[in-house]
């Protein structure tokens, strides 16, 4: 071995060990160099060189010395194989043979001494990848193991490659449930994958976020060599950004969403040979998703259409109101409105869901339900019990109903039947309430919106129609343009609310009303109306324990009628004849 070799390598033992154990070798076998090589023998003497020769061959499985900086490799398909390693066959004679040569390396010694990144759920799906990725990590040790040995496909005797130190950062990307499922399944997982951090889906809205999201839309078109976009497009981009949110003041960091949008915009810019991208190719591209994902929702807007599916959106009525809710199908969620019906009678304060007894109500549903009954209990029931009844329903509802959303607008509809005051239908409804009687923010705002709109444009707008959404969710109102000129041109209204008493206002056009000093509340207020109708059930009931009590005690002061002696079972008579007729067996005898 040269003085050069043992210096260039110093710091490397078993690179120098190696270099002079091929020295011996060389010298222990000089004879096969000068005998083998030098004879005759034609393609026998080739061979026989070749075979000797790869004893020094060298296999370079990784060679990152191209690389300015640490490896990062991002594994799009972990296979044992892609992930560990493989080692090679090839057929000889029926056979299958290997050798050092066809040691191949996975991902994991690709990114030795940078980072590998691995999808969770690709992970998961590949047999025996997280058992070894785990294994790899924990004894910081990568063994090249021949996967047909694991699957027990292939009985043939492989090689045993030396473990090779590992020294990387793994970063497996999922959602947050994989993690607390893996973390409450597996013990060693935490132990293993020490560090946690949550990505954000969205961020606030300012000036230099706005600016950020530009710079990536222009990123984007120069990767994908996009034609240029013109600033009315990046603005819509921008927006369809806030719709994606659900917020006026956050952006969606969906970025694939917004590659796509923009790809499909470029698209329809193209198929009107524009040379720019402007904001009419962007709303008409997402108009064109749309309309390639609300089939469901075209369903049901033609069974309204026919009546097949009851939604009124005139005049008014007691004890009947449109709630909404939002459908989600995939990555398409729209909106639209369910009749919910309330009927209050003489009872001990039991309120009925027809659904929660059918069983199509979740856990949450069923606490707004309850929070019902701490309203009514609060308001009406300082100076009388609350004594009703009442049952409510989703109509023509068969699929499984959950979230708060709809609970202050089944309250509306028990107000209005224990009042017999109307609510006007074209008025749709959403919004939770909390046993204080205020209105608290949803989800889906704009999707339940644009969801009545639609109904209400197909029955025709008279412009009284509208959706009361809580005060809390104006700010993130990011609503189609189509929706925002009908409320401009005053066909469409949106009224935002605080509390039950704002929301029966807007309803019925009635005071809900307040307790005087005397605790009586406004006379003809709704309120008002609500409590003497509850006084009225509560001496009907009352008249009508005393109408059974006072029948009852009747029934036991009457005095009881004779009791009949029951008929003897064998009259004189015919004790008699049965003695002759024993005598005269017993004579017989």
């Amino acid at each position: 071995m040269s003085t050069r070799s043992k210096e260039t390598y110093k710091k490397h033992r078993q690179v120098t060990a190696y270099l002079e154990d091929v020295c011996k070798d060389v010298v222990a076998n000089s004879a096969n160099f000068i005998d083998g090589f030098q004879g005759e023998g034609g393609e026998e003497n080739l061979a026989f060189k070749k075979s000797f020769m790869k004893r020094y061959q060298v296999n370079v499985v990784v060679d990152n010395s191209q690389l300015k900086g640490a490896p990062v490799i991002y594994e799009t398909n972990p296979t044992f194989t892609n992930l560990i390693g493989r080692i090679e066959k090839y057929p000889v004679q029926g056979s299958y043979v290997t050798d050092f040569t066809m040691i191949k390396a996975g991902s994991l010694l690709k990114a030795n001494g940078g980072y590998l990144m691995i999808d969770a759920i690709e992970m998961l799906r590949n047999p025996f990848v997280y058992d070894a990725l785990k294994r790899s990590l924990k004894n910081k040790q990568l063994r090249i193991e021949d996967a047909s040995e694991l699957y027990g496909t292939l009985s043939v005797a492989s090689l045993k490659p030396e473990p090779i130190p590992l020294d990387l950062k793994v970063l497996v990307i999922g959602w947050s449930r994989i993690y607390h499922e893996l973390s409450r399944y597996d013990e060693t997982f935490t132990k293993i994958f020490k560090i946690r951090a949550d990505f954000d889906y969205e961020t606030d809205s300012t000036p230099t976020s706005v600016m950020q999201y530009a710079q990536f839309i222009k990123r984007v078109i120069d990767q994908e060599k996009l034609p240029p976009f013109t600033r009315e497009a990046v603005e819509e981009i921008v927006q369809y950004g806030h719709r994606l949110a659900g917020e006026q003041e956050k952006l969606s960091l969906r970025f694939g969403q917004i590659v796509k949008m923009l790809q499909q915009s470029a698209f329809w810019a193209g198929k009107q040979k524009a040379k720019m991208v402007d904001g009419k190719h962007v709303l008409k591209a997402i108009i064109e998703f749309e309309n390639r994902h609300n089939m469901i929702q075209e369903k049901i807007l033609e069974a309204i259409k026919r009546n097949r599916k009851k939604i009124v959106v005139t005049g008014a009525q007691v004890g009947e109101i449109n709630a909404l809710s939002v459908i989600s199908w995939g990555d398409f969620a729209f909106g639209q409105p369910n009749r919910i019906t309330a009927k209050t009678y003489i009872g001990n304060d039991s309120l009925v869901s027809i659904d929660r007894k059918a069983g199509l109500t979740g856990k949450i549903h069923d606490k707004g339900s309850y929070i019902l009954s701490g309203f009514f209990n609060a308001q009406f029931g300082e100076y009388a019990p609350v004594a009703f009844s009442a049952s409510l329903t989703f109509e023509q509802s068969f699929s499984k109903i959950d979230g708060d959303s709809a609970s202050s607008t089944e309250l509306y509809a028990l107000l209005s039947s224990l009042s017999g005051v109307p609510i006007k239908q074209g008025i749709a409804v959403t919004g939770s309430v909390n046993q204080n009687g205020e209105i608290q923010a949803i989800g889906g705002v704009n999707e339940k919106i644009e969801g009545f709109f639609e109904i209400c444009r197909h029955k025709g707008l008279t412009g009284e129609q509208g959706v009361m959404i809580p005060r809390s969710n104006v700010s993130d109102l990011v609503l189609k343009e189509t929706v925002r000129e009908a409320v401009a041109a005053g066909k469409f209204h949106i009224w935002a609310v605080d509390t039950v008493d704002d929301g029966l206002e807007v309803l019925t056009g009635a005071k809900a009303g307040k307790r005087n000093k005397s605790g009586k509340f406004t006379r003809g207020s709704i309120y008002a109306k609500v409590e003497e109708r509850m006084r009225l059930f509560s001496e009907r009931a009352e008249k009508h324990r005393k109408s059974l009590s006072d029948s009852q005690k009747k029934n036991a002061e009457e005095p009881a009628p004779p009791k009949n002696d029951p008929p003897e079972e064998n009259p004189p008579q015919e004790k008699g004849k049965e003695k002759k007729k024993k005598k005269r067996k017993k004579k017989t005898l």
